[in-house]
């Protein structure tokens, strides 16, 4: 169902006048409400919302003139439409100059007036259009969605808060799949400009030669193809907020041009000579290692500094703990819903698998590997069956990625190898206490014991052969 239209405000010193076009308009099925004045008029302006005002000229009072004008710094944006019998091209032009979108000249057809609403009335549906599009876009980016409680994840979400209001430059540095993304929606969700555009553009998806036209936009004839003036998306981000995604994939040339509209603003047309200026917060990221960038020349340090005045640098998935089982959960619920299955839950087992794969590719792997445990599993319940047997993900283990964080001691470097570990070991050996213990060449009790400090839950049956995860 489409959105219902507003009401018409309608103001006329004639009675006659007034019943006789709000007649037309309701028969055409329109809203209208009727005053004799523009005091009475102004009064409803700052009460509720109209589709259009439509006005005599001549007014007892205040003259339909003044009224365009008071309107209009009221409501900027209601369209209003100036009626009057003394039609003069002097008079058209005070009536445009005062605020008007049109003018029409008594005696009118009907058709006339119906023309110049449906205009109107066009104009409000595309704008809730607009509007709800454009909610969609971020609605996805609320801080909500940005799900984990490890210690490292609470913290980011409380930078985004702190960051979100201000007007700083953001450069968001991780690996592929932490969520850099949701970083950048968010900070522009909360902030002032949320209610303006929000524009994406993906650095290393769009060609070279490219980039800079689709950034800062084209005059006609600039290039073979230029058949006409584009505008860039700094141009549509003008009020909001343009996240330049894999910026470090960027021609040092573009580069350039990219630190001189940092500065102020400012920037040019591709074939074009006019300097022009928009109000645009930046947000920058990538996955690469920027500071090996900037010393094999592939990234400008000047832009470096001007983009790196806050940064976020969000934790890959193997550092985030019980935030991978959390998120399992959440993925599981999206997919069960989306392929209209039951809701599952994750089996223990299925739980520690997880826990033990290393997660080169971050939670956007996770984000995969759970949908096709949904689609596989007839059942309630995940078990390690249905998940991938990470063969080929274990050879793209990063040890040394350049976004990884330094533990604060050696006593956390060790205790998170040994973690990792037994995880691994518990895999291999399907999750059996006794097996387990055996490859790693340590008692029963001594495994227990390890698993117990580094918070690996397991409840196994000491009386079996082989001991049984609960499920």
């Amino acid at each position: 169902m489409s959105q219902p239209l507003p009401p018409i405000l309608l103001v006329d010193d004639e009675k006659n006048m007034r019943l006789t076009v709000a007649g037309m308009l309701t028969d055409e099925g329109y809203a209208v409400e009727t005053v004799e004045s523009a005091e009475q008029a102004e009064q409803l302006i700052d009460k509720r919302e109209f589709l259009m005002l439509i006005t005599d000229a001549h007014l007892g009072g205040i003259s339909g003139y003044e009224l365009l004008l008071r309107a209009r710094k009221r409501r900027p944006e209601l369209p209003m439409l100036m009626i009057t019998a003394y039609a003069t091209p002097k008079l058209a032009a005070e009536a445009i100059r005062a605020g008007a979108t049109d003018y029409l000249p008594k005696p009118f057809a009907p058709e006339e007036l119906f023309l110049h609403i449906s205009r109107c009335a066009e104009r409000y549906r595309l704008l809730v259009e607009n509007a709800v599009l454009r909610e969609k876009v971020t609605s996805g980016y609320r801080l909500e969605q940005i799900i984990g409680e490890s210690q490292g994840m609470v913290e980011l979400r409380d930078f985004i808060r702190r960051i979100a209001p201000t007007n700083a430059t953001v450069l968001i540095l991780g690996e592929s799949g932490t969520g850099k993304e949701l970083i950048a929606g968010a900070l522009h969700s909360l902030s002032a400009r949320a209610r303006n555009n929000y524009v994406r553009i993906n650095c290393a998806a769009i060609p070279e030669t490219l980039l800079e036209s689709e950034l800062f936009g084209h005059e006609k004839g600039a290039f073979t193809g230029a058949l006409k003036q584009k505008l860039g998306r700094v141009e549509e981000a003008d009020g909001g907020t343009i996240f330049l995604d894999e910026i470090g994939d960027m021609s040092r040339s573009l580069q350039a041009k990219l630190l001189r509209f940092l500065e102020d603003g400012t920037f040019s047309r591709v074939g074009g000579n006019d300097e022009l200026k928009v109000n645009v917060r930046l947000l920058a990221a990538t996955n690469r290692d920027i500071i090996q960038a900037i010393r094999d020349n592939q990234f400008r340090e000047d832009l470096y500094h001007r983009l790196n005045v806050v940064q976020f640098r969000p934790p890959p998935l193997r550092e985030r703990g019980q935030d991978v089982c959390l998120l399992a959960e959440h993925f599981l619920k999206h997919f069960c819903g989306s392929l209209g299955k039951p809701v599952m839950t994750l089996a223990r087992p299925a739980a520690l698998k997880l826990l033990a794969h290393h997660w080169p590719g971050n939670v956007r792997e996770l984000r995969n590997v759970i949908e096709r445990a949904v689609i596989l599993n007839p059942g309630l319940q995940v078990q390690p069956v249905h998940l991938p047997d990470f063969e080929l993900e274990s050879k793209l283990r990063k040890s040394d990625g350049p976004i990884a964080a330094v533990p604060d001691s050696l006593d956390e470097a060790m205790a998170n190898f040994e973690k990792q570990l037994i995880l691994a070991a518990l895999e291999r050996n399907h999750f059996s206490i006794n097996k387990t213990a055996e490859r790693l060449k340590v008692t029963r009790h001594s495994l227990r014991y390890r698993m117990q400090r580094l918070n690996i839950n397991v409840d196994g049956n000491p009386d079996a052969d082989t001991d049984t995860l609960e499920k």
